[in-house]
This record gives C-alpha cells, sequence and structure tokens, in this order.
C-alpha cells in the first residue's frame, strides 16, 4: 500500500512572521487543483494567496516544490494504482524525472535480485543463450554483460533495498 499524497500547507505571510501554523491535506480528498485551492482558502483565511508547501509525502517531486503544485496531479498521479505509483516514482528518481507512466511501463524490464540475475534472465528469455553451444554457456560472464549494458547506457538499474533491483531500458 503507498502513502497517501498529502502535503502540509502554511502560507509565506505566516512563515515570515515566524509561524509554520498549516495543515495536512490529503490530495485524494479533491477532485482537482482548484477545490484543492478553495480547501487551502478556507484553512487559511480568503486574503491569503500565497501558499507555502511545507513538507508532503506520497507524491513524486516531479509535481510539487515549496510554491508550486502541478495540476497534473490528479491526472497523472493520483489515479494510478499502487503498483504504477511505486513504477513511477522509481522511473521519477532514476530514470526520467520529466518521464510519464506509459514511458516507465515500456522501459520497465522486471525485478531482480541482481544486475548478474537479469542477465542471466535476459540471455535466457530472448534465446541467445540457446544459440551459442550448450558446452560454451557456461563461460558467459553475466556480471560484466550486465555491467557493459549499464556503462554502455543501454539499461538502468536501480537498487531498492536489499536484492531488489529494478531494470529499465534505455530508449533514446
Amino acid at each position: 500500500m503507498s502513502v497517501p499524497a498529502r502535503i502540509y500547507v502554511g502560507t509565506y505571510a505566516k512563515y515570515n512572521n515566524g509561524s509554520i501554523e498549516g495543515a495536512w491535506l490529503d490530495l485524494e480528498d479533491y477532485k482537482d487543483k482548484f477545490e484543492f485551492e478553495a480547501a487551502c482558502q478556507e484553512l487559511h483565511g480568503s486574503g491569503e494567496n500565497e501558499f507555502m508547501y511545507q513538507d508532503h509525502e506520497g507524491i513524486p517531486s516531479k509535481y510539487i516544490s515549496e510554491s508550486y503544485l502541478s495540476g497534473d496531479v490528479w491526472d497523472e498521479w493520483i489515479c494510478l494504482a499502487d503498483g504504477d505509483k511505486e513504477l513511477l516514482t522509481v522511473y521519477l528518481d532514476n530514470v526520467n524525472r520529466d518521464g510519464t507512466i506509459a514511458a516507465a511501463q515500456e522501459s520497465f524490464q522486471g525485478k531482480f535480485e541482481s544486475e548478474t540475475d537479469w542477465s542471466a534472465d535476459f540471455w535466457e528469455s530472448t534465446g541467445l543463450l540457446h544459440s551459442i553451444p550448450e558446452n560454451l554457456q557456461c563461460y558467459i560472464n553475466h556480471e560484466a554483460y550486465a555491467r557493459d549494458a549499464r556503462l554502455n547506457g543501454d539499461m538502468t538499474f536501480v537498487a531498492v533495498g536489499y536484492r531488489n533491483v529494478w531494470v529499465f531500458i534505455n530508449n533514446g
């Protein structure tokens, strides 16, 4: 289960006067940016118009900064299933900061225990392994092959925790 998308919203005026007063707002409670900003107005008063996003969780940094919240967060992020959110987060943070879920899904090659495991799977699943005589198959250096794929820019390997390597093909 993913962390809910939420933001701690204060204002610059309060911050400049020494206060971090604000509140956590769950983005899933609002249908779009306009409804969210209306809730911010209600929280801080109608005279406030410079909201300060002092903290956030469950949202990739592509969509938010201290003074900016993209309306795309509702169309491109909140609507995703938890597994797609995890995939897109890994992709945005490590492969392409401006990527989309479609690009992440297209380039994702799977999760493996190591880069070497990816290489062994690649050789097997593509049929390359069976194009080599059986008595020579054990001489393939999967560690070197994976290293070369990474160094040549063909693949991006992202270690997420212990024995959890996400593999993306670089399409460009």
